[in-house]
């Protein structure tokens, strides 16, 4: 089974109304529809996240994807956990992947929300600030989900929150 290494980050934002978190909006698949078949019109929702390169560190790569799949500058604050699962591969021989995707929690530095380069709008529609509870209400993914939970938690016990 091959493996996959990658790293994302829980970008946050303190404005008057509260914490803010950095998401993104991913293409999606166009992939051919049966006649007849529904289809969910549902908005897909995500945390910024891609493969550690060569001689990166993970903690670096968070920082890079959500600078390219965000249009953000942040720094470090604390690793928050790791994701692991398997998926099949809807590409080439249609292998099974072992992944593991760490997350870290970032502050927000600089940068305006979605000023992303053209090319990387294959891979992200629009990013966007959510409230840091809804977007634990409406992030896609569960593991995603409890990585904001614990951002929140992090916050919150840093006296932050």
């Amino acid at each position: 089974m091959a493996r996959e290494i990658s790293a994302g980050g829980v970008v946050v934002h303190r404005n008057p109304e509260g914490w803010q978190v950095a998401v993104i909006e991913p293409q999606k698949e166009s992939s051919p529809r049966k006649p007849g078949s529904k289809t969910s019109q549902k908005m897909l929702l995500a945390l910024p996240k891609g493969l550690v390169d060569p001689g990166e560190k993970p903690a670096q790569t968070a920082i890079r994807e959500v600078h390219e799949e965000t249009g953000l500058l942040a720094s470090l604050i604390a690793k928050l956990g790791d994701i692991k699962y398997t998926y099949v591969r809807s590409w080439g021989n249609k292998e099974r992947v072992f992944k593991v995707v760490s997350f870290y929690l970032l502050r927000y530095e600089s940068g305006r929300i979605d000023e992303i380069a053209p090319e990387m709008r294959v891979e992200v529609k629009r990013a966007l600030w959510v409230p840091l509870e809804e977007a634990i209400r409406r992030l896609s993914y569960g593991g995603e989900k409890d990585m904001l939970r614990r951002a929140e938690e992090y916050l919150r016990e840093a006296g932050l929150a």
